[in-house]
């Protein structure tokens, strides 16, 4: 039992820091014009120096806004989840189940496939005229890898029962 809890903890901790690169780091989108290759993230552009995405705060970047918010949103539910975890895994009476655990976790995996779908559909509408000649770099695939690692995730920890 302590062998499959050490995995299941280990699992959750890979889902949250693929989460967490994949919202921080500058590489959802890159462009290569010659010698010159210009990363773009959710918030900022990046070649040398990093630039704002512009028009983000418009209403043209709808699609942006909420690709930020439901990243942003299932990093934290990933977080909470597995604190949520730790006090059940404490406090659950022996045989029960870590239901609301696993509900918080596949709410993550949905924010997770809501955001990277969007951008999927909608890249090129919120990206300038010259970043449109690009193509998906690895914080997108890292979005898309940590979305079944979520939903795994969430999925044993409904099966998931506290033993002794």
């Amino acid at each position: 039992m302590l062998i499959i809890l050490a995995f299941i903890i280990l699992f959750h901790l890979a889902a949250a820091i693929l989460l967490f690169v994949a919202t921080i780091y500058n590489a959802w989108w890159v462009v290569k014009a010659g010698d010159n290759v210009i990363y773009t993230d959710l918030w900022y552009s990046c070649n040398t120096t990093c630039y704002p995405v512009e028009n983000s705060h418009t209403a043209e970047a709808a699609y942006l806004q909420a690709i930020q918010a439901t990243m942003i949103l299932a990093t934290i539910l990933c977080c909470v989840s597995f604190f949520v975890f730790i006090l059940q895994l404490f406090r659950l009476q022996q045989g029960e189940r870590f239901i609301f655990t696993a509900i918080i976790q596949l709410l993550a995996s949905l924010c997770v496939m809501i955001a990277a779908s969007i951008y999927t559909a909608q890249n090129t509408s919120f990206h300038v005229a010259s970043l449109r000649q690009g193509s998906y770099s690895s914080s997108y695939i890292l979005a898309w890898i940590s979305f079944p690692m979520t939903l795994v995730s969430g999925l044993m920890y409904l099966v998931l029962r506290k033993r002794k």
